[in-house]
Parts: C-alpha cells; structure tokens; sequence
C-alpha cells in the first residue's frame, strides 16, 4: 500500500502542475485580451447591431443600386464623391507636412473639377496624378496622438478614440456639410443634402459587397477579424506603410488569438491578402483604399 502511495504521489504532482499551468495560461490570454479591447462587451453589443442593420437596410440597397445603376455611372459616382474627399485629403496632406503630395492632391481636385466635370471623370490619373488617401485621424497618428482602444460605433463600424475626433475633423472638411449654411437651409437644401449622403454611404457599401464574402468564409470570429484587419490598416495608413518593429509586434500580439482559433485557415491568400496588408512596402498611392475607414476594399464588385 505504501509502494502504490509513493507511486501516485509524483503522478499527482504533474498533473497538479500541468492543471495548474494551463489555468494559468488561460488567465493570462484572458487579461491580454481584456488589455487589448477593453471596450469588448459594448464593441461586440453594437457590432452585431450594426450588422443586423446592415443586412436588413443597406446591404439590399447596395444590391438594388449595383442591378439598376450601368457600370460607367457608378463609377461616375464614386469618382464624384471622392473629388469632393480630396478637399480634406489635401488640407491633411499639409497638415502633416507632406508639401509634394500637398500640391499633387491640390492639382488633383482643381483637374478633376474643371476637367473631369465636378469630378465624374478622373481625369487625374490619366495624367499621373493618382489618388492618396489621407484624413484627420492619420493627421493625429502623425502628431503622435495614440488610437486608443478599439471602439465600434453605433452605425460607423470600426473606429478608435482618435479615429472619432478625427472623423468630426473630417466632416469639417466635406463641402456637403456647409450647403445647407450656404443655401438657407431650405428644406429642399436639406432633402437634397440627405439625398447626395445617402448616395454616398450606398456607393460605398456596394463597393464592399465582395470584401465582404471574403470576410465571412476567411473568418471564425467575425468580429475579431474585422478588429485585427481595422487596426492593421490604420497604422499602415498613419505610418505610411512603414509600421515600426515595436508595432509589428503589437499587432502579431493581437492576432495570436484569432489564428490559434484558425490555423488552418490563418494561411489562407485570401486572409494573408485582408489581414498581413501591415508586411506590404511602402506605398504612396492608395487609389485601392476607400475614403472609409471600415474595411479594405480588396476588388470592384461583380454585379449580380
């Protein structure tokens, strides 16, 4: 009895301390995720109210708009709205001292204006004056003002602190703020403000349709993917490309527990593609990025 005894005590020991290190381990997962998104109950809340209006209004819209709306129109559109983007992505541009790319962006709307019929026509890049893509959020990322943890807002997607102040600076610099102060704020004024909006977001949502699909098969945890792919790419934009090794770490940080979700599909080329867009070179010319920060637009959708 006393040999059976001796032997069970070490055995019991190990696995004592193996029960222990894996309760442990978990533990310390939990806290670097509570450190990392400390917000997770109101992001995960308002996500998943965001998706569910998205899949209720705007996503049936957007498809509605890409069957009735010809190709060359829509992309009249879009070309429309982002000329308009271009007032603020040039006032950024100085404002972050980038005087060359300043003076391209410059010539880039005055073009586009004149030439380019209000902008319909990207006359611009027929002439190597491609688009860039700057906002006030990556103008307080150069200043040194930190993002903060991450925030999901109530039908804005994925956001950040400074993400937030920086989108009211945006909203400054969009031309489409001020028309109802200079029109007298009519009610007409007012509906066709609504309109021109509403068009915008519509736009802009149907060119996400395909990113989309790729989200949903390339992930386990939607939210999570989004999170990661969001983060990633705000500090490529801020750094222009050149995220320093101390942020690379941080980010490969964050990834650890979606990927060891997912091994099998961490290493897919349609995530490395959304995900890893943090490893690209550097890169001066962002016409593929949206004026929106929600998510990257990998391709042009196929209308249905």
């Amino acid at each position: 009895m006393n040999m059976l005894i001796t032997i069970l005590k070490p055995r019991i020991l190990l696995s004592s301390l193996a029960v222990s290190a894996a309760l442990a381990g978990c533990a310390s997962t939990t806290e670097d995720v509570k450190q990392d998104d400390p917000w997770q109950g109101w992001n995960r809340g308002v996500h998943s109210f965001n998706d569910d209006v998205d899949q209720a209004v705007l996503k049936p819209v957007a498809k509605g708009y890409l069957k009735v709306t010809p190709e060359p129109v829509d992309q009249g559109i879009t070309n429309f709205f982002s000329n308009l983007n271009d007032i603020g992505v040039t006032v950024n541009d100085f404002l972050q001292f980038k005087l060359t790319q300043g003076g391209m962006d410059a010539s880039r709307f005055l073009i586009n204006t004149t030439v380019g019929v209000a902008g319909f026509f990207d006359v611009a890049k027929m002439i190597d004056l491609p688009k860039h893509n700057e906002d006030f959020g990556q103008t307080l990322g150069f200043w040194g003002v930190p993002s903060g943890p991450y925030l999901v807002l109530p039908f804005m997607g994925p956001s950040s602190p400074r993400e937030a102040v920086g989108s009211i600076g945006d909203a400054l610099l969009n031309p489409l703020t001020y028309t109802f102060v200079f029109a007298g704020g009519g009610a007409a004024v007012s509906a066709i403000n609504a309109g021109a909006k509403a068009v915008d977001v519509t736009d802009t949502r149907a060119g996400l349709l395909t990113t989309e699909k790729l989200v949903d098969e390339a992930s386990v945890d939607r939210y999570s993917f989004i999170k990661n792919s969001y983060q990633q790419r705000r500090e490529n934009l801020v750094h222009d490309g050149n995220v320093s090794e101390e942020d690379e770490i941080q980010l490969e940080d964050i990834d650890e527990p979606s990927t060891s979700k997912s091994s099998s599909k961490s290493t897919s080329p349609a995530q490395n593609g959304a995900v890893q867009n943090n490893n690209l070179p550097p890169q001066t010319d962002n016409s593929g990025l949206p004026p929106v920060k929600h998510l990257l637009k990998l391709s042009a959708p196929d209308k249905e």
